[in-house]
């Protein structure tokens, strides 16, 4: 049976149909999917555009904050300046130190140690100076009284030069108190203050003629009664012409005991005291004649031979002088440098031992 164009176009229309609608529900499906992914592209860029807008204010924050940073940087510069410019003061103060000498520490040690030092010190000195002796010239005790009257603001080896022409016109007391006083002044002129001098050593007789019949007192309170004695000439007469104990402190002997730290009383009578207590008194008189002898030859006053001092290990005060050997030697004087020594007549014992005599005045 032949079929119509007509049936044939009824029969493809229903399939044409079913065929639309299965596409169009693939193409729905299809656009749903599509949808969904762009609303989770959408929800991704949302979230992202928010992240950024609260990133935003802390980026802010920080560009703020870059110049107060960019401030300090600048900043900076002017703490290093101020450094650099405080430096160089700093330096300067670094520098400026050791003008300023530093204080010497005293050496701490207790009493007994203090007199065990000091005794060990006297008995080098003695094994160095056997010899020691008063460096006038005196052959009783009224010229040992006016020499040492005279020795004042001079030197010993200028009394000893001078002496010898003003015993041999006046050798007693009576008559240097009778003694015309312009005559005495010549005589004396060599030993400076000559005038004082010549006052005092008349005055001094005319006291031993009038009070003491002529002879010179051996006390210690009858001597300082007399014109122009004090305790340390005293001293001098009662150890020497007497064999009485006694501590000369004249300006070497108080020198050395303060840079031996032996004391630091400046006062004479006061450091007679100190001293008198670290020692015997039986050794005050041969105490004082060592100290002195050193004071004299090697631990001078403007510069120490420090380096040739042999009781070196025992001084507090080693390094205040020369302490290279060789330079150190060439500063010692009288005997232990070769050189003559005060006295124009010294015992023979200081000559046994290679000293000197001084020459007279006047000798060439």
């Amino acid at each position: 049976m032949k079929t119509t164009k007509a049936a044939k176009s009824t029969l493809v229309k229903p399939v044409a149909k079913k065929a639309a609608k299965k596409a169009a529900q693939k193409a729905t499906a299809a656009s749903g999917k599509a949808t969904g992914v762009a609303k989770k592209a959408t929800a991704t860029i949302k979230k992202a555009a928010a992240a950024s807008k609260k990133a935003a204010p802390a980026k802010t924050a920080a560009k703020k904050a870059a110049p107060a940073k960019t401030a300090a940087k600048k900043a900076a510069p002017a703490k290093t300046a101020t450094s650099k410019k405080a430096a160089p003061a700093k330096t300067v103060a670094k520098k400026a130190a050791p003008a300023q000498a530093a204080p010497k520490k005293a050496v701490v040690e207790s009493h007994a140690a203090l007199v065990r030092r000091a005794r060990r010190i006297n008995r080098e000195l003695a094994e160095v100076y056997p010899y020691a002796h008063p460096e006038l010239d005196f052959e009783n005790p009224f010229q040992l009284v006016i020499a040492t009257v005279l020795s004042a603001q001079t030197t010993d080896l200028r009394v000893n030069q001078t002496t010898p022409g003003l015993f041999a016109k006046y050798p007693t007391p009576e008559d240097l108190a009778a003694a015309n006083p312009e005559e005495v002044e010549e005589i004396l002129r060599p030993t400076g203050f000559f005038r004082a001098k010549t006052k005092s050593v008349i005055g001094l007789s005319k006291a031993l003629a009038e009070d003491f019949g002529g002879e010179v007192p051996g006390r210690l309170e009858d001597l300082v009664k007399l014109p122009g004695v004090g305790r340390k000439t005293a001293f001098v007469v009662l150890g020497n012409a007497f064999g009485r104990p006694g501590i000369t402190v004249d300006t070497h002997f108080g020198r050395l005991v303060r840079r031996w730290q032996w004391t630091d009383e400046t006062d004479p009578d006061k450091v007679e005291a100190a001293v008198g207590a670290l020692f015997p008194k039986s050794e005050w008189t041969m105490l004082s004649h060592h100290v002195i002898f050193h004071g004299r030859r090697i631990c001078h006053a403007r510069k120490p031979a420090c380096g040739a001092c042999p009781i070196a290990p025992l001084c507090p005060a080693y390094g205040e002088g020369e302490t290279d050997p060789e330079k150190a030697r060439k500063l010692l004087k009288y005997e232990k440098g070769g050189f003559p020594g005060q006295r124009l007549n010294p015992p023979q014992s200081y000559l046994d031992a290679g000293g000197i005599p001084a020459p007279p005045l006047g000798a060439g």
